[in-house]
Protein backbone atom coordinates (compact mmCIF):
# COMPACT_ATOMS: atom_id res chain seq x y z
CA UNK A 1 0.00 0.00 0.00
CA UNK A 2 2.85 2.39 0.84
CA UNK A 3 4.53 1.65 -2.49
CA UNK A 4 1.26 2.30 -4.35
CA UNK A 5 0.75 5.67 -2.64
CA UNK A 6 4.34 6.65 -3.31
CA UNK A 7 3.97 5.90 -7.00
CA UNK A 8 0.73 7.83 -7.14
CA UNK A 9 2.33 10.84 -5.42
CA UNK A 10 5.23 10.80 -7.84
CA UNK A 11 2.82 10.62 -10.78
CA UNK A 12 0.82 13.58 -9.48
CA UNK A 13 3.98 15.62 -8.91
CA UNK A 14 5.17 14.86 -12.44
CA UNK A 15 1.82 15.91 -13.88
CA UNK A 16 1.87 19.17 -11.93
CA UNK A 17 5.37 19.94 -13.17
CA UNK A 18 4.30 19.24 -16.76
CA UNK A 19 1.30 21.53 -16.45
CA UNK A 20 3.47 24.31 -14.99
CA UNK A 21 5.93 23.98 -17.85
CA UNK A 22 3.09 24.19 -20.38
CA UNK A 23 1.41 27.22 -18.78
CA UNK A 24 0.67 30.01 -21.28
CA UNK A 25 3.47 32.49 -21.66
CA UNK A 26 0.88 35.25 -21.49
CA UNK A 27 0.57 34.73 -17.74
CA UNK A 28 4.16 35.87 -17.12
CA UNK A 29 3.73 39.60 -17.89
CA UNK A 30 0.85 39.76 -15.41
CA UNK A 31 3.01 38.25 -12.69
CA UNK A 32 5.83 40.62 -13.61
CA UNK A 33 3.41 43.54 -13.39
CA UNK A 34 2.37 42.51 -9.90
CA UNK A 35 5.99 42.25 -8.77
CA UNK A 36 6.80 45.62 -10.33
CA UNK A 37 3.79 47.27 -8.71
CA UNK A 38 4.64 45.77 -5.32
CA UNK A 39 8.21 47.01 -5.60
CA UNK A 40 7.06 50.52 -6.53
CA UNK A 41 4.69 50.55 -3.56
CA UNK A 42 7.55 49.49 -1.30
CA UNK A 43 9.71 52.31 -2.68
CA UNK A 44 6.90 54.82 -2.13
CA UNK A 45 6.49 53.75 1.49
CA UNK A 46 10.27 53.78 2.02
CA UNK A 47 10.37 57.37 0.73
CA UNK A 48 7.47 58.29 3.03
CA UNK A 49 9.21 56.78 6.06
CA UNK A 50 12.49 58.50 5.18
CA UNK A 51 10.78 61.85 4.63
CA UNK A 52 8.99 61.59 7.98
CA UNK A 53 12.26 60.85 9.78
CA UNK A 54 14.00 63.75 8.01
CA UNK A 55 11.15 66.07 8.99
CA UNK A 56 11.41 64.99 12.62
CA UNK A 57 15.17 65.68 12.55
CA UNK A 58 14.55 69.17 11.18
CA UNK A 59 15.99 68.34 7.73
CA UNK A 60 13.08 70.07 6.04
CA UNK A 61 14.27 70.38 2.43
CA UNK A 62 15.51 66.79 2.41
CA UNK A 63 12.13 65.79 3.83
CA UNK A 64 10.36 67.72 1.06
CA UNK A 65 12.30 65.84 -1.63
CA UNK A 66 11.68 62.43 -0.05
CA UNK A 67 7.99 63.09 0.52
CA UNK A 68 7.54 64.34 -3.04
CA UNK A 69 9.26 61.19 -4.31
CA UNK A 70 6.80 59.09 -2.27
CA UNK A 71 3.91 60.75 -4.10
CA UNK A 72 5.55 60.41 -7.52
CA UNK A 73 5.19 56.62 -7.45
CA UNK A 74 1.41 57.00 -7.34
CA UNK A 75 1.00 53.99 -5.04
CA UNK A 76 0.28 55.40 -1.59
CA UNK A 77 -3.07 54.88 0.08
CA UNK A 78 -5.32 57.90 0.57
CA UNK A 79 -4.42 58.16 4.25
CA UNK A 80 -0.71 58.00 3.38
CA UNK A 81 -1.17 60.66 0.70
CA UNK A 82 -2.89 63.01 3.13
CA UNK A 83 -0.07 62.44 5.66
CA UNK A 84 2.49 63.34 3.00
CA UNK A 85 0.54 66.45 2.01
CA UNK A 86 0.31 67.52 5.66
CA UNK A 87 4.06 67.31 6.20
CA UNK A 88 4.75 69.04 2.89
CA UNK A 89 2.44 71.85 4.04
CA UNK A 90 4.37 72.09 7.31
CA UNK A 91 7.68 72.28 5.44
CA UNK A 92 6.43 75.01 3.10
CA UNK A 93 4.98 77.07 5.95
CA UNK A 94 8.22 76.78 7.93
CA UNK A 95 10.11 78.06 4.88
CA UNK A 96 7.69 80.98 4.46
CA UNK A 97 6.13 79.57 1.27
CA UNK A 98 2.51 80.21 2.27
CA UNK A 99 0.89 79.65 -1.19
CA UNK A 100 2.54 76.21 -1.44
CA UNK A 101 1.60 75.45 2.18
CA UNK A 102 -2.01 76.41 1.47
CA UNK A 103 -2.06 74.28 -1.68
CA UNK A 104 -0.83 71.19 0.17
CA UNK A 105 -3.52 71.55 2.84
CA UNK A 106 -6.12 71.91 0.09
CA UNK A 107 -4.90 68.72 -1.60
CA UNK A 108 -4.92 66.84 1.71
CA UNK A 109 -8.58 67.81 2.24
CA UNK A 110 -9.49 66.89 -1.33
CA UNK A 111 -7.95 63.43 -0.90
CA UNK A 112 -9.61 62.92 2.50
CA UNK A 113 -12.45 65.31 3.47
CA UNK A 114 -12.12 64.03 7.04
CA UNK A 115 -8.47 65.09 7.22
CA UNK A 116 -7.62 67.25 10.20
CA UNK A 117 -4.76 68.39 12.40
CA UNK A 118 -4.33 67.48 16.04
CA UNK A 119 -5.05 70.31 18.51
CA UNK A 120 -1.29 70.79 18.98
CA UNK A 121 -0.69 70.94 15.21
CA UNK A 122 -3.64 73.27 14.61
CA UNK A 123 -2.27 75.65 17.26
CA UNK A 124 1.11 76.02 15.58
CA UNK A 125 1.80 79.70 14.78
CA UNK A 126 3.31 78.97 11.35
CA UNK A 127 0.71 76.76 9.74
CA UNK A 128 -2.26 76.77 12.12
CA UNK A 129 -3.85 79.95 10.67
CA UNK A 130 -3.18 78.77 7.08
CA UNK A 131 -4.81 75.40 7.71
CA UNK A 132 -7.79 77.05 9.41
CA UNK A 133 -8.26 79.41 6.47
CA UNK A 134 -8.12 76.59 3.90
CA UNK A 135 -10.51 74.38 5.84
CA UNK A 136 -13.00 77.22 6.33
CA UNK A 137 -12.91 78.05 2.63
CA UNK A 138 -13.49 74.42 1.62
CA UNK A 139 -16.35 74.03 4.13
CA UNK A 140 -18.59 76.68 2.54
CA UNK A 141 -22.18 75.29 2.49
CA UNK A 142 -23.45 74.09 -0.87
CA UNK A 143 -26.42 76.46 -0.57
CA UNK A 144 -24.10 79.46 -0.89
CA UNK A 145 -24.89 81.05 -4.31
CA UNK A 146 -21.18 81.58 -4.94
CA UNK A 147 -20.45 77.85 -4.91
CA UNK A 148 -20.69 75.59 -7.93
CA UNK A 149 -23.75 73.48 -8.64
CA UNK A 150 -23.93 69.72 -8.13
CA UNK A 151 -21.20 67.70 -9.81
CA UNK A 152 -22.09 66.01 -13.07
CA UNK A 153 -22.08 62.24 -13.54
CA UNK A 154 -18.83 62.56 -15.50
CA UNK A 155 -17.20 64.53 -12.68
CA UNK A 156 -18.33 61.96 -10.13
CA UNK A 157 -16.77 59.20 -12.24
CA UNK A 158 -13.58 61.28 -12.39
CA UNK A 159 -13.51 61.68 -8.60
CA UNK A 160 -14.11 57.97 -8.07
CA UNK A 161 -11.44 57.07 -10.63
CA UNK A 162 -8.89 59.32 -8.97
CA UNK A 163 -9.73 57.79 -5.58
CA UNK A 164 -9.19 54.28 -6.98
CA UNK A 165 -5.93 55.39 -8.58
CA UNK A 166 -4.72 56.83 -5.29
CA UNK A 167 -5.57 53.57 -3.53
CA UNK A 168 -3.66 51.49 -6.09
CA UNK A 169 -6.73 49.97 -7.81
CA UNK A 170 -5.49 50.64 -11.33
CA UNK A 171 -7.89 48.41 -13.29
CA UNK A 172 -10.90 49.97 -11.53
CA UNK A 173 -9.39 53.44 -11.92
CA UNK A 174 -8.94 53.01 -15.68
CA UNK A 175 -12.55 51.83 -16.08
CA UNK A 176 -13.96 54.72 -14.03
CA UNK A 177 -11.85 57.31 -15.83
CA UNK A 178 -13.02 55.95 -19.19
CA UNK A 179 -16.61 56.24 -17.96
CA UNK A 180 -15.93 59.88 -17.02
CA UNK A 181 -14.66 60.59 -20.53
CA UNK A 182 -17.60 58.83 -22.18
CA UNK A 183 -20.09 60.76 -20.06
CA UNK A 184 -18.42 63.96 -21.25
CA UNK A 185 -16.16 66.05 -19.03
CA UNK A 186 -16.83 69.70 -19.78
CA UNK A 187 -13.50 71.17 -18.67
CA UNK A 188 -10.42 70.52 -20.80
CA UNK A 189 -8.31 70.27 -17.64
CA UNK A 190 -10.58 67.47 -16.37
CA UNK A 191 -10.31 65.66 -19.73
CA UNK A 192 -6.52 65.81 -19.59
CA UNK A 193 -6.51 64.72 -15.93
CA UNK A 194 -8.70 61.70 -16.72
CA UNK A 195 -6.66 60.68 -19.77
CA UNK A 196 -3.33 61.14 -17.98
CA UNK A 197 -4.27 59.01 -15.00
CA UNK A 198 -5.93 56.45 -17.26
CA UNK A 199 -2.61 56.21 -19.14
CA UNK A 200 -0.69 55.90 -15.86
CA UNK A 201 -3.04 53.12 -14.70
CA UNK A 202 -2.75 51.18 -17.97
CA UNK A 203 1.03 51.43 -18.02
CA UNK A 204 1.21 50.27 -14.39
CA UNK A 205 -0.85 47.27 -15.53
CA UNK A 206 1.69 46.81 -18.37
CA UNK A 207 -0.97 47.47 -21.01
CA UNK A 208 1.41 49.65 -22.96
CA UNK A 209 -0.44 50.02 -26.28
CA UNK A 210 -3.66 51.35 -24.66
CA UNK A 211 -1.47 53.49 -22.38
CA UNK A 212 0.19 55.07 -25.43
CA UNK A 213 -3.23 55.62 -27.02
CA UNK A 214 -4.37 57.57 -23.96
CA UNK A 215 -1.32 59.83 -24.16
CA UNK A 216 -2.04 60.30 -27.89
CA UNK A 217 -5.58 61.46 -27.06
CA UNK A 218 -4.14 64.05 -24.68
CA UNK A 219 -2.00 65.52 -27.49
CA UNK A 220 -5.13 65.85 -29.62
CA UNK A 221 -6.75 67.95 -26.89
CA UNK A 222 -3.63 69.80 -25.74
CA UNK A 223 -0.80 69.63 -28.33
CA UNK A 224 1.79 71.18 -25.98
CA UNK A 225 0.99 68.87 -23.08
CA UNK A 226 3.97 67.81 -20.94
CA UNK A 227 4.34 65.67 -17.85
CA UNK A 228 6.08 67.16 -14.84
CA UNK A 229 9.74 66.25 -14.37
CA UNK A 230 8.80 63.73 -11.68
CA UNK A 231 5.99 62.20 -13.73
CA UNK A 232 8.09 62.05 -16.90
CA UNK A 233 10.80 60.05 -15.16
CA UNK A 234 8.49 57.32 -13.86
CA UNK A 235 9.83 53.88 -14.93
CA UNK A 236 6.39 52.48 -15.74
CA UNK A 237 5.36 55.00 -18.40
CA UNK A 238 8.28 57.31 -19.30
CA UNK A 239 9.16 55.46 -22.53
CA UNK A 240 5.52 55.06 -23.57
CA UNK A 241 4.87 58.76 -23.02
CA UNK A 242 8.01 59.73 -24.96
CA UNK A 243 6.94 57.47 -27.83
CA UNK A 244 3.46 59.00 -27.95
CA UNK A 245 4.92 62.50 -27.84
CA UNK A 246 7.27 61.77 -30.76
CA UNK A 247 4.37 60.41 -32.81
CA UNK A 248 2.20 63.43 -32.03
CA UNK A 249 5.00 65.83 -33.00
CA UNK A 250 5.63 63.96 -36.26
CA UNK A 251 1.92 64.06 -37.09
CA UNK A 252 1.78 67.82 -36.43
CA UNK A 253 4.81 68.46 -38.63
CA UNK A 254 3.32 66.37 -41.45
CA UNK A 255 -0.01 68.20 -41.17
CA UNK A 256 1.80 71.55 -41.34
CA UNK A 257 3.76 70.50 -44.46
CA UNK A 258 0.59 69.20 -46.14
CA UNK A 259 -1.20 72.46 -45.37
CA UNK A 260 1.72 74.50 -46.73
CA UNK A 261 1.76 72.38 -49.90
CA UNK A 262 -1.90 73.10 -50.63
CA UNK A 263 -1.36 76.87 -50.64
Amino acid sequence: MMVSLSKRSLALAAAAALLAACAPLGDKPEAAAQVSEARLRDKAQESLALGTRQYQRGEFEDARRSLTAALDHGLLSRSEQSAVRKHLAFVHCIAGREPECRDEFRKALEIDPGFGLTPAEAGHPKWGPVYGSVRAKMSVPAADPKTKGPRSVAEQFLDDGMAKYGAGGYAAAAALLQSALKEGLAARADQVKALKHSAFSLCLLQRFAPCRDEFARIFEIEPDFELTAAEGGHPSWSRTYANARRRALAAREKAAKDAAGKK
